[in-house]
């Protein structure tokens, strides 16, 4: 109906309403945006979003930060842009939604950096003054916060980007001393010596979330520990067996572990090679589900099993190294034999060595049963191997040997430790494992654990009378928050059950520091007030490097104290320490950020949106430093997303070449491509993103894109004189009105609750099948053809202005862009889009009823809607204009459904006729349709020149001979118009 037919003698396409709008069809993201980011900055876009929702209950998503080391990666872009649809989101849903980003300045990663800058220009760290190296590690992060402040605000993220928090900023860094002195003037704090995950590359304790798992092959190792004192006299003699992957923790055993459940035997070796390292005659002390291993490793090829053991008979047996020429006594103590939970009998030789100083389960033990390490001579837990991975000086034979070089790479400890054992003749059996093990996340290079003095916060030390903990607290904060998805708070909860003390220490330079000092000769911890208010003062005027500017006496002076007397800790606090502070000096110290929490019974609320792997990391030491500081989670809702994989399911990396750079997407496409896909993929879960991936997110869009297009150029003939109220509308009209009212609830709960996929579901459902390819479809004919002075026309008009605003407002969040573009198209005098509110729908809109009957209209239409396909793909008809079908309907229900309504203006069709009953057996028929049965006719009569339908009263009017009495209609009234204004 848009073309001129050829027989028409007058062109009728400037008498039709057809759609006019200057919304284009071709988006030109990537140019355009850029233009909108610059219209919010210059009108002030996120002030004036903070005076509109002034007033309202508080939505706060706090920002976990980013390290400013790097440019952003998809990683970075799925975050942001997911707190960016939950700001906005809860904003538009009526909520003071506020977003202050955040970076996370101190730490490893920034300080690595300069020191491969240092090691490029042979620069040596150690010889620059610490507070010059801290100036470097922050004019690092200032430029990285600069670079990726613009990446992300051009992802069309909203914020107080011009005032985010910044970790290194001087308020920040007194605030976070002022939270380690909380826990050190509650006796949280203590320093002690453990085994922690040690990077000797790095040369520093690392968290638990710095570390991440790769393969590596490791030697492996059968050492047998021959038996010093047993109450079974049958066993005089023998050896314990034990194997281990860390052949250079062997100087630094103090005990071996056993299972309780476990059945041992003792073994005697019958045959083997004379060069064997285990000989004819050994005895060897071994579980049975394990032995035939053990003696194939060792290359043994005959033995018996001469009775069970019960290893709690064993009490003591000697080191593989006591005795040796050389060793000046260092291994002359008992090594006893111990029951562990943790030993098993899947791998090994049902025997742990065990070394306090290098294992979590060693260190356990040594705790659990420190008194029989007393009797064996261990007062304390060894220290065996410095910060560089080489043993210290008083270790005999292997002084001075590391485990790793400077880059991370084997060196010759476990070489010389082996090779000492065969001097021993302690070896049995050697090989080698391919197996996960800790590395760095940053140097990549393999870890240890070694006992250093390091601080820690107590997870179980009673805070008060009644014995509660840091733990049990942590576990109370919890069950107080509302984990989406729901399987986060088990997660968490099991690693809060089961975690160690808390090390919050690391001997490194760019950070902030453990601001405390001890008494010499005590250990303990000065707790003065007005030392500690000196420190935060300093802090607060300085930053941290005021600890660095001098010996600190000027502190002390504060007090009254002398600096002979006490020594300064230059530990500086592990960065998740930092993080876990955000909300003290972030939530609690800004006014924009600062709520009444339910919890407090007031009416706002806090989230925290991060990564699954946060329960480890920012979650976690959040609520650990709020639970030990102020006794309650400092969150309320903990929303968590997966990692972003390859096409394939891959994880991303450079040497596979399969990493999908944001800003790329953003060049060719456009960042609503990217807002849209976040939008669209189940988060909470890991998501996949690639090139075939996105271009079929852009298709979505386009189509989208076409819909909202379709409204504007309809609405460009709509005026608010012309609004029709919702009684005296056509039904169809009132239907959509009902599909509003049921969306609206539906797109609120899936908003409020984070559900974006189902957001973006339910709008592509609606827009693309209720929208395009049912109602807008019908309703082209009435909106292009009908007469201007139309009640039909004007009330489809109303209905797609109002479908509009819901649409765009709905939408806003996800398309933050092309929803500004489309409401100013719409609106060019409004503000912005993202200055509204959800439309309130009207209740009395909603009938239950009339969307049954339609539901049951909407199943007769594609039973004619399929007739008519197959009839145009065998070129019966080329329009569905040209045919008047006869449809048959059996269901009584559907037959009542369709009475009263012109089924072929809802079909369009011509003409059509609806008869009751089954119809002939060769109609067309749907399977999930069933009782409708559709023979498709050609319509009878003329093709109407305006409107093409053909019809028998085209040309009743004289005066318009071509074209149909309601086509003449329309035309009168537009040439009365036409005429009046010339």
């Amino acid at each position: 109906m848009t073309d001129k037919p050829e027989s028409a003698a007058r062109d009728y396409s400037e008498t039709l309403f057809l759609p006019q709008t200057e919304f284009p069809m071709r988006a030109g993201l990537p140019q355009r945006e850029p233009q909108f980011l610059e219209r919010w900055n210059e009108m002030k876009l996120y002030e004036r979003l903070r005076e509109a929702q002034k007033g309202r209950p508080r939505f706060v998503l706090h920002d976990g930060p980013p390290y400013a080391n790097g440019n952003i990666h998809i990683g970075h872009a799925l975050n942001k842009i997911l707190k960016d649809l939950i700001v906005r989101s809860q904003g538009m849903l009526g909520f003071d939604s506020n977003y202050v980003p955040g970076w996370d300045c101190h730490g490893l990663p920034i300080e690595w950096k300069i020191e491969e800058e240092y090691r490029a220009k042979g620069k040596n760290k150690d010889e620059v003054p610490i507070v010059e190296f801290r100036r470097e590690c922050r004019a690092f992060a200032e430029k990285w916060i600069d670079v990726q402040r613009e990446e992300f605000k051009r992802l069309g993220v909203g914020g107080d980007w011009s005032n985010p928090y910044l970790t290194m900023s001087y308020d920040a860094e007194a605030q976070i001393a002022r939270e380690i002195i909380k826990f050190a003037t509650s006796d949280q704090l203590y320093r002690g010596s453990k085994p922690v995950m040690w990077s000797s590359v790095e040369k520093t304790a690392l968290a638990e979330a710095e570390v991440e798992y790769h393969e590596k092959t490791s030697p492996t190792i059968w050492v047998r520990f021959k038996i010093t004192n047993t109450l079974d006299g049958d066993l005089e003699g023998a050896s314990v067996v034990i194997w281990t992957t860390t052949p250079w923790t062997i100087p630094a055993n103090r005990a071996i572990a056993f299972g309780s459940d476990i059945a041992y035997g003792l073994y005697k070796v019958t045959e083997a090679a004379d060069d064997n390292w285990a000989k004819v005659g050994d005895r060897l002390i071994l579980a049975d589900k394990l032995a035939a291993d053990v003696f194939a490793a060792a290359r043994v090829t005959g033995y018996e099993r001469v009775k069970d053991v019960l290893p709690v008979m064993i009490e003591r047996c000697a080191h593989p190294f006591r005795g040796l020429e050389g060793a000046n006594g260092y291994w002359d103590y008992p090594v006893p034999m111990l029951p562990a939970d943790y030993v098993t009998d899947d791998a090994g030789t049902g025997f742990v060595h065990t070394a306090p100083g290098h294992g979590a389960d060693d260190y356990n033990t040594y705790v659990k049963h420190r008194d029989v390490f007393v009797a064996c001579g261990t007062r304390e837990v060894p220290h065996t191997v410095s910060p560089d991975s080489s043993y210290f000086p008083q270790i005999p034979f292997f002084a001075g040997e590391r485990i790793y070089d400077d880059k991370g790479k084997d060196a010759g400890a476990n070489e010389a430790v082996i090779k000492k054992l065969v001097e021993a003749g302690a070896l049995i059996a050697r090989g080698r494992l391919k197996h996960q093990y800790p590395h760095s996340w940053r140097s990549k290079g393999p870890l240890i654990f070694r006992n250093t003095p390091q601080w820690f916060i107590s997870m179980d030390k009673p805070l008060d009378d009644k014995g509660d903990t840091l733990r049990q607290r942590a576990l109370r904060g919890i069950e107080s928050v509302e984990w989406v998805p729901e399987s986060g708070e088990n997660r968490i909860n099991g690693m809060i059950a089961n975690r160690p003390d808390w090390v919050v220490s690391r001997q490194r330079a760019w950070g902030v520091p453990i601001a405390v000092f001890v008494k010499k000769g005590t250990n303990e911890i000065l707790k003065d007030s007005r030392v500690n208010n000196a420190i935060a003062e300093a802090f607060e005027n300085e930053g941290a490097d005021a600890w660095y500017a001098d010996d600190g006496s000027r502190f002390l002076k504060a007090g009254g104290y002398d600096l002979s007397d006490f020594e300064k800790v230059n530990d500086i606090l592990d960065v998740w320490f930092d993080s876990g502070c955000t909300h003290a000096f972030a939530l609690e110290k800004r006014a924009d950020l600062q709520v009444r929490r339910k919890v407090d019974g007031g009416p706002d609320q806090v989230m925290y949106l991060e990564g699954s792997d946060q329960h480890r990391g920012w979650f976690h030491s959040s609520l650990l430093e709020s639970c030990g500081t102020r006794g309650r989670a400092p969150y309320d809702i903990v929303v968590t997303h997966g990692f972003t994989l390859d096409e394939q399911g891959r994880k991303m990396s450079k040497s596979l070449g399969n990493t999908v750079a944001p800003q790329a997407i953003i060049k060719e496409y456009g960042a609503d491509i990217l807002r849209l896909w976040t939008a669209s993929v189940d988060y909470w879960d890991d998501q996949r993103i690639g090139p075939e991936i996105i271009k079929t997110t852009a298709e979505t869009y386009r189509k989208l894109r076409n819909t909202i297009r379709w409204m504007l150029g309809s609405l460009a003939h709509f005026r608010e004189a012309d609004r029709v109220e919702f009684g005296t509308m056509p039904e169809l009209e009132r239907f959509v009105l009902h599909r509003l009212v049921e969306l609206d609830g539906d797109m609120r709960e899936a908003y409020a609750s984070y559900d974006f996929k189902r957001v973006v579901a339910l709008l592509n459902s609606f827009m693309t099948t209720d929208l395009s390819a049912f109602y807008f479809d019908i309703r082209k004919d009435t909106l292009y053809c009908d007469p201007i002075s139309s009640v039909a026309r004007k009330s489809a008009l109303s209905v797609i202005d109002q479908t509009f605003r819901c649409v765009v407002t709905w939408i806003a969040p996800i398309l933050s862009f092309t929803a500004e573009e489309a409401w100013l198209a719409r609106f060019p005098n409004a503000e912005s889009v993202h200055l509204e509110t959800f439309p309130q729908v009207q209740p009395e809109w909603r009938n239950e009823a009339l969307a049954e009957r339609w539901a049951q209209v909407r199943r007769v239409r594609r039973v004619v809607t399929g007739a008519l396909e197959i009839e145009r793909a065998q070129k019966r008809i080329g329009a569905s204009l040209e045919a008047a079908p006869v449809v048959h309907i059996a269901d009584e229900g559907l037959f009542q459904a369709v009475q009263g309504l012109d089924m072929a203006e809802i079909c369009i069709t011509s003409a059509i006729q609806v008869v009751q009953g089954e119809g002939p057996a060769d109609a067309f028929r749907l399977e999930d349709a069933k009782g409708v049965a559709v023979v498709p006719e050609l319509a009878k009569g003329r093709k109407c020149a305006r409107s093409w339908k053909v019809t028998p009263d085209v040309g009743s009017d004289p005066e318009y001979p071509d074209v149909t009495p309601r086509d003449a209609a329309a035309l009168r009234e537009w040439d009365r118009l036409k005429a009046a204004a010339e």
